[in-house]
């Protein structure tokens, strides 16, 4: 077994592997977190999948060379069971392959489409060491 990405602390299986198996994020701050685990694990087609279809690039490719290490939650402003909408703001640590750390800081906008959370936009800054 292996502890989750996300920063939850729980099994993967029992966190955000059953999202990326397709059960739908009960909030935002689960989709956010759920996205972030996917890009830990270089999970591309459900980065799309959960991505609001109106702001989606074509394609995605992920750097090979940036290692996901750790999640802080900042922030989260709606985005519960009963929203149709929600705000979730974080800071993501990653190292390059050359060994600098970035920290992705990000205030995010999540929507619901046909009752399922999707990533809409974020506020994203560049990232800095």
């Amino acid at each position: 077994m292996s502890v989750c990405p996300c920063g939850s602390r729980l099994e993967y299986v029992g966190c955000c592997g059953p999202l990326h198996d397709g059960a739908a994020a009960p909030t935002a701050e689960a989709l956010m977190r759920s996205r972030y685990s996917a890009f830990a694990r270089g999970l591309v087609p459900y980065l799309l999948r959960t991505w609001h279809p109106g702001t989606r690039p074509g394609e995605l490719e992920l750097d090979p060379g940036i290692t996901w290490r750790a999640l802080q939650i900042v922030d989260t402003v709606d985005g519960g069971p009963a929203d149709d909408t929600g705000v979730v703001e974080f800071r993501a640590v990653a190292r390059t392959a050359g060994g600098e750390r970035h920290v992705q800081h990000e205030r995010s906008t999540f929507r619901r489409v046909d009752g399922r959370w999707v990533y809409l936009d974020g506020g994203t800054g560049p990232l800095v060491r």
